[in-house]
C-alpha cells in the first residue's frame, strides 16, 4: 500500500501529515542562506537566526501572502525536509501527496504548489491539490459535504481567507492581505511612534501574543509587559512598559478591516446558505484566532454566533488528514491537468 502524505504549506509554518500517523513534521517555513547560495539552516533552527543574522546570511520565508514567492528556495527547503523525514519514515519515492492551496489565487499560482512537490527529488507517484478552506473546515470538525452551508474565517500570518462552503465546494471565497504579520507591523510602527523605540518582529509577536485584544480593555483589566529595544534618539538599548490598551489601538484598524470583509461576504451569501450560517455561526481558525476578545468583536459586528476553533493553528493539517484517511472525502482532492512532472 502506497504512502500518502498531506502538505500544509503556510506562510509561517510547514506541516506534513502522514496517513495513519498524524502530523509528522511541524516547523517554521523559513530557511537561512549564507553567501547567497548555501543553505545553513531550515525550520525552527533558521527562525532562531531571524533578526540576528550578519549581512552575509539571509533568513527568508519563501511563501508570502498565501502563494509561493520563491520557488527555488521553497524547493530546496522541501527537499531537505524530505531528506530528514526519510531517516525516520523510510523512503518517500513513489508516495502520493495532497497539498493545500488558497482558493482565491490564480490557476498558475495553484499549479506552482503542485509542481513544487512533483519536482522534488523523491519523484512522487501522484500529487493532488485540496482547497485550503475545505481542509480548514474539515479540521474544524465541519461536515463540508452536507447541503448545509458553513462559513470559515482563517486568520493566518500574511492573509485572512474568508470562505462560504456547501456540498463539498466553495460558494464564495475572499483572501485579504491582513494577518498576524500585519498586526506585528502595526505594533512595531506604533511603538516607534509613541515610545521612540525600535523593536524587532519577534518582540512584536511576543507583545501581540500577550496583550493583543479585539475590544478596548476596561480600566481595571489593562495588562502590561516590559520589552527591550533600541532608543531612536540615543541608539542605546532601553526598556519600556507596553500595555494592552496601546496594543488594541495599534491593531484596531486592521482588525476592523477583517470584520468589514466578513460582513461583505455575508452580504453576498445566497439567502438559503445565509440561514444555515445563522444556525451554525461563523468558525474562526488560524494562528491569530486566539486574539483576546475576537469572538466578542465578531459577534457584536455580525450578530452571529462565533466559534473559535480549539486547535486553530492546526485545522488545515488535521483536515488534510481527514481527506487522506476517509474515503468519503477523497474526491475533495483533485489533480490539476496542466501540472508537470520530472521525468
Amino acid at each position: 500500500m502506497s504512502k500518502i502524505f498531506g502538505i500544509d504549506l503556510g506562510t509561517r509554518a510547514l506541516k506534513i501529515y502522514k496517513k495513519n500517523e498524524g502530523v509528522i513534521y511541524d516547523a517554521k517555513n523559513i530557511l537561512a542562506i549564507a553567501d547567497a547560495n548555501r543553505i545553513i539552516a531550515i525550520g525552527d533552527e533558521a527562525f532562531e537566526m531571524f533578526g540576528k543574522a550578519p549581512s552575509n546570511i539571509e533568513v527568508t520565508y519563501p511563501v508570502k501572502f498565501g502563494v509561493i514567492a520563491d520557488i527555488k528556495n521553497m524547493q530546496s527547503l522541501l527537499n531537505l525536509v524530505f531528506d530528514e523525514l526519510e531517516k525516520t519514515h523510510g523512503k518517500l519515492n513513489g508516495s502520493e501527496f495532497i497539498v493545500t492551496a488558497p482558493t482565491d489565487i490564480t490557476e498558475v499560482e495553484k499549479k506552482a504548489f503542485i509542481d513544487l512537490v512533483a519536482n522534488t527529488n523523491i519523484k512522487p507517484k501522484k500529487v493532488r491539490i485540496a482547497e485550503r478552506p475545505i481542509a480548514d473546515a474539515l479540521g474544524a470538525g465541519l461536515h463540508v459535504t452536507d447541503a448545509a452551508g458553513v462559513m470559515v474565517v482563517d486568520i493566518g500570518a500574511d492573509t485572512t481567507e474568508i470562505s462560504v462552503l456547501s456540498l463539498g465546494g466553495i460558494v464564495l471565497s475572499k483572501m485579504i492581505p491582513i494577518g498576524g504579520n500585519k498586526f506585528d507591523e502595526d505594533i512595531i510602527s506604533n511603538v516607534k511612534k509613541k515610545y521612540n523605540l525600535f523593536i524587532g518582529n519577534k518582540t512584536a509577536e511576543v507583545i501581540k501574543v500577550n496583550l493583543a485584544t479585539a475590544v478596548a480593555p476596561e480600566e481595571g483589566a489593562i495588562q502590561t509587559i516590559k520589552v527591550f529595544g533600541r532608543d531612536v534618539v540615543s541608539g542605546l538599548p532601553t526598556e519600556k512598559e507596553i500595555d494592552s490598551s496601546f496594543v488594541y489601538e495599534a491593531i484596531r484598524e486592521h482588525l476592523h478591516n477583517i470584520v468589514d470583509s466578513v460582513k461583505m461576504i455575508l452580504e453576498h451569501t445566497p439567502p438559503e446558505i445565509a440561514s444555515d450560517i445563522i444556525d451554525s455561526g461563523i468558525y474562526v481558525t488560524g494562528g491569530s484566532a486566539k486574539i483576546h476578545n475576537l469572538k466578542e468583536l465578531l459577534s457584536t459586528e455580525t450578530e452571529l454566533d462565533i466559534n473559535i476553533c480549539e486547535d486553530s493553528a492546526n485545522t488545515v493539517a488535521l483536515g488534510l488528514g481527514k481527506i487522506i484517511e476517509n474515503p468519503e472525502y477523497d474526491s475533495l482532492a483533485y489533480v490539476l491537468k496542466q501540472a508537470t512532472y520530472k521525468d
